[in-house]
């Protein structure tokens, strides 16, 4: 089994508690789409949350416009595409904070030296710096190891395309069983499976009885192992670079 020398951390509810703040932003313009469309259905920020975490602003209007089919033009969606990155970041700059345990857990990592790190994301590549430098957290990452889907691609797209941690091996120059990554949303999971990588599932971020939802639910997309909070990173790691597989594989912890 080839040495884990890379690991890609998910960015949004994984490093930085930053859905929530995002979705409140995105509900706004979401509706103002849809009332532009005479469609009378609205979101709320949680709702939001509930059908698209892990999708970037523009994967989710592609999917509402399969959904209430309708058709914005590329100009329109790509001036909202950037009225939402304005307002998202905004409320990042004002109110962002990072995952409980995730700075102290990066710090270790950078003084050890024992992995490359980066950043791999969905969301807009403003964004991910404006969140990660808000929280601290960008002296942990060189600059061009953040690496966005919407972003960071000749064509822009979203997870669960695996296209994103596609290129970011190909850059990085490593091979998807010397990497782990770690994510907190099924569309994130399956981005970094579908690229052959192994996952560590972040659900701490997830509040009361949806942790263990959500635990169960990227254990059978196929994540190798569940992390409740980040004091159990450590052990996952041990976990994945040992080989080990099981069927109730958070009972290592």
């Amino acid at each position: 089994m080839p040495k884990i020398t890379q690991i890609f951390f998910d960015c949004d509810n994984t490093l930085v508690l930053s859905e929530e703040l995002a979705f409140e932003a995105c509900a706004d313009l979401a509706n103002e789409i849809l009332e532009s469309q005479g469609i009378p259905d609205r979101y709320t920020g949680e709702q939001l949350i509930k059908d698209f975490v892990g999708q970037n602003f523009r994967g989710m209007m592609i999917s509402l416009q399969a959904k209430y089919k309708f058709e914005l033009d590329h100009d329109e969606l790509e001036r909202y595409v950037t009225m939402e990155e304005d307002k998202v970041i905004a409320k990042l700059e004002a109110k962002a904070q990072p995952c409980v345990g995730a700075c102290e857990v990066l710090q270790r990592l950078y003084e050890s030296k024992k992995y490359d790190m980066a950043v791999v994301s969905s969301s807009a590549l403003r964004r991910v710096r404006a969140s990660i430098k808000k929280v601290d957290q960008e002296k942990y990452f060189a600059h061009d190891m953040v690496f966005s889907a919407a972003s960071s691609l000749p064509k822009p797209t979203s997870k669960p395309d695996p296209a994103i941690y596609l290129h970011a091996l190909e850059y990085v120059k490593k091979t998807a069983a010397e990497t782990v990554a770690v994510e907190d949303s099924k569309s994130g999971a399956l981005s970094a499976i579908r690229a052959g990588i192994p996952v560590i599932a972040y659900v701490g971020s997830y509040s009361g009885d949806m942790r263990e939802e959500m635990g169960k639910r990227l254990m059978d997309l196929g994540v190798k192992i569940v992390m409740n909070d980040w004091s159990q990173f450590d052990k996952c790691m041990e976990f994945i670079e040992s080989g080990a597989d099981s069927e109730n594989p958070q009972s290592s912890l």
